[in-house]
């Protein structure tokens, strides 16, 4: 299994978790890209189960060095992991991806293409759909691109993980040891410090479960919720949010986790 197309500077990292059932089928979706980043860099975060083999079985099924396994001693969190994996990475761009989602073909090449052409943005993330439809092959253009501003992005976060595409800068990084809403920590952090972040408005990636309610750490709705009410309160502690600033986000977000606590119950009925 060879990834045949034209490689681009992106170096993608994947954690990964006890995710032996579903790795395979995420790396083959960077494989069959149009355009192939330089290499996938694997960190099995302490999964203590196969992965970690399953993961070196991987890398062999490809060309050599392609992909790069590195296995944490001590489990970190997604943020760690990320963390590992970015520090490894040789590529100008990095892409991350969770091992249980999945890319359409043209997310690098359109991607990668649109963050070329303007080296002013930092961040770039896309539509991302909770399953795929059968047949289809994902967006095959960028239909438009739109800022995310500072104010609007504290009450969403509208970059997903599996989503995100950043310039590979020194010192920016996840927070070390945070373990829910670590990704929305750092979007806010490059945003009101006046970094560009832009969503591109084409589907070229989906979840292979819900966003909230299914297994994995998007199961935890309350953990979830403290980790987005952390990420507010360091932001405030930092004083880059005013403490009013943080009433109305803080009550704005417990209005979302009720919203969601109550559709998890209504789907398990």
């Amino acid at each position: 299994m060879r990834p045949a197309n034209e490689h681009v500077a992106v170096s993608v990292v994947i954690p990964c978790w006890r995710c032996a059932g579903t790795v395979e089928h995420t790396v083959a979706s960077v494989a069959a890209q149009t355009r192939v980043p330089t290499e996938v860099i694997l960190v099995d975060d302490a999964s203590g189960d196969e992965t970690l083999a399953v993961l070196h079985l991987l890398a062999k099924r490809y060309p050599r060095e392609w992909i790069k396994v590195i296995g944490l001693e001590c489990n970190g969190g997604p943020g760690t992991a990320r963390n590992r994996g970015w520090d490894a990475a040789t590529s100008p761009y990095v892409a991350f991806l969770d091992a249980d989602d999945a890319w359409y073909p043209r997310k690098i090449e359109l991607q990668y293409g649109w963050m070329s052409e303007h080296p002013d943005v930092m961040v770039t993330g896309h539509i991302c759909t909770e399953a795929p439809r059968a047949g289809w092959s994902g967006s095959d253009a960028i239909a438009s691109a739109r800022p995310v501003p500072p104010r609007a992005l504290l009450f969403r976060n509208a970059i997903a993980m599996s989503t995100a595409m950043l310039r590979n800068e020194p010192g920016v990084r996840f927070a070390g040891g945070k373990r829910y809403a670590e990704d929305y920590l750092l979007w806010l952090e490059l945003a009101l410090s006046g970094r560009q972040l832009f969503v591109l408005e084409a589907t070229l990636a989906h979840h292979h479960k819900a966003k909230f309610g299914a297994g994995g750490l998007s199961g935890g709705l309350w953990k979830m919720e403290e980790g987005e009410l952390d990420t507010f309160n360091r932001l405030r502690r930092a004083g880059k949010l005013s403490l009013p600033a943080f009433v109305v986000v803080a009550l704005f977000s417990l209005m979302k986790f009720a919203r969601r606590w109550l559709i998890t119950r209504l789907r398990a009925r």
